[in-house]
């Protein structure tokens, strides 16, 4: 049977469980439009922050 030589730290062993206590992303509502959408991040429709930043394919 397989046996660490060396005992993992406390913080280490937090690391190593960081990711059980992940959470759902933040989001945001875009101001013009409504639009739920990652926080930093564009609009599908290409806000960002109430202006219109990228040209969508409908344009």
């Amino acid at each position: 049977m397989a046996v660490p030589q060396n005992r993992k730290t406390p913080s280490k062993r937090g690391m190593h469980r960081s990711h059980d206590f992940l959470t759902r992303p933040p989001t945001a509502i875009e101001p013009t439009t409504g639009e739920v959408h990652l926080r930093h991040h564009i609009s599908p429709t290409g806000f960002y922050r109430g202006k219109k930043v990228v040209r969508t394919k409908g344009e």
